[in-house]
């Protein structure tokens, strides 16, 4: 069974689509199965991978408000072998009000994944810069949590209240929830601030934060405007480098193994 994981922060310009991007690209050239779920509306991660969001047909909006098998939305990248997308299209912003009646409304994204996961090794979810419906469903889908925390001055800013929320999700919808990492993103070496929010994130969630810190990078700003990841872009870049570092965190983390082995954590999940 594979594992899902949502990567989200209500706080926009995080690096929150360029992680669920460059990760799942990551994971892919490493040869595990890997999806990519684009749950945002704007569909960056569509076009990221190189696909056009007008030319979308079905998204995952079919999936959650109608009922579209999952299975049938499905693209193939023509980018990585390993790597599929399961598209957003800008159709997503109605789906909150559209599904606000819907019984168990929390779990559409769960009932549409479900059927995915012996498919693939990973399962990567591009949230929205919010916290609501959408977002709510990612994290009910989800096994684990990715948390991109900027280096800059208000970086810790809204922290609280995305923690709070996995709490009541954890709490009410989705007992197996875990956050796999804090990942701390856009580090500039050269600045006193970058470090001391280094310094100060790592204070208060110690084990909870990445190895791995992605710097900012040239080559990682360029690449979506190719519509193509880093990895493929530069794949010696300090961005790149990072991404495949960070996957092969998760990786062994996780115990995965190219087969589609279970992971060890949470296996029961």
């Amino acid at each position: 069974m594979g594992k899902i994981i949502a990567v989200a922060n209500q706080k926009g310009g995080v690096g929150k689509t360029t992680s669920s991007i460059n990760l799942a690209a990551s994971l892919a050239a490493l040869e595990y199965r890997t999806l990519l779920v684009d749950a945002d509306p704007q569909a960056n991660a569509t076009s990221g991978v190189g696909f056009d969001p007008k030319d979308i047909q079905h998204s995952i909006y079919e999936c959650m408000v109608d009922g579209i098998n999952a299975q049938d939305i499905i693209l193939q990248t023509n980018i990585l072998p390993h790597l599929d997308l399961m598209p957003s299209h800008i159709d997503l912003v109605g789906a909150e009000v559209e599904m606000i009646n819907l019984p168990n409304r929390e779990e559409k994204m769960k009932q549409a994944l479900a059927a995915l996961t012996d498919q693939y090794d990973f399962i990567i979810i591009d949230c929205s810069p919010s916290l609501g419906l959408i977002t709510v469903n990612a994290l009910t889908a989800a096994n684990s949590v990715i948390i991109p925390v900027q280096c800059e001055y208000f970086a810790l800013e809204g922290l609280g209240k995305l923690l709070n929320t996995i709490k009541i999700i954890q709490s009410r919808l989705n007992p197996q929830l875990e956050i796999e990492g804090i990942l701390l993103t856009m580090y500039d070496v050269r600045l006193r601030l970058s470090n001391q929010v280094v310094e100060e994130v790592k204070l208060h969630f110690q084990q909870l934060v990445f190895d791995t810190i992605i710097p900012r990078n040239v080559k990682l700003s360029e690449s979506p405007s190719f519509g193509i990841p880093v990895i493929l872009h530069d794949a010696e870049s300090k961005g790149s480098i990072s991404y495949l570092n960070l996957a092969r965190e998760i990786v062994e983390k996780n115990s995965v193994t190219q087969d589609g082995a279970a992971y060890a954590e949470g296996d029961a999940a």
